[in-house]
């Protein structure tokens, strides 16, 4: 399933829709504006919400943790030792490693679990500026939580470019 993402430039509080690859609203990353962290909702089309994102204040390392009903599922961070290319490093909380590497700045980038594709980020498919899709390419991967990756890693990749 391919979705369909736009950020919006310059707007308050950083909210935009993500579209399935039908033109139907899918998603509502929802930024919350006036918080000390950067912090982020994923909220389906009536509201509710499926995935807070949040940045970690105190850390060696700038971390994005990713939790659902209150509940940590992922802590998302730029890997060390990563020279060529952007890469960042996704622990799950059932101990399960995802990768996430590639031109993210670029919005060109894949996410994968143990060299198997689960997402490809792309913005070459697209000719609309600031708008790029997420191909999550298997069936039984979760769309939402690959979503959530792919926003932090390009949140942390800006954050990194303003430092």
């Amino acid at each position: 399933m391919r979705y369909l993402v736009r950020e919006r430039l310059l707007g308050l509080g950083d909210d935009y829709w993500i579209e399935d690859e039908h033109g139907a609203k899918a998603y509502l990353v929802d930024g919350k504006a006036m918080r000390l962290r950067d912090t982020f909702e994923l909220k389906d089309t009536r509201g509710q919400v499926l995935i807070d994102i949040r940045r970690k204040m105190f850390a060696l390392r700038d971390t994005m943790v990713v939790e659902r009903g209150g509940e940590p599922l992922a802590t998302v961070r730029r890997k060390r030792l990563s020279l060529l290319r952007n890469h960042y490093r996704v622990a799950l909380a059932d101990g399960t490693t995802l990768d996430a590497s590639g031109k993210v700045l670029d919005r060109e980038f894949v996410i994968e679990y143990d060299g198997e594709l689960l997402a490809h980020i792309s913005r070459r498919w697209l000719r609309v500026r600031e708008t790029y899709g997420v191909d999550v390419v298997r069936d039984d991967a979760d769309p939402a939580l690959l979503i959530a990756v792919a926003v932090c890693v390009i949140h942390l990749a800006e954050k990194e470019r303003e430092d």
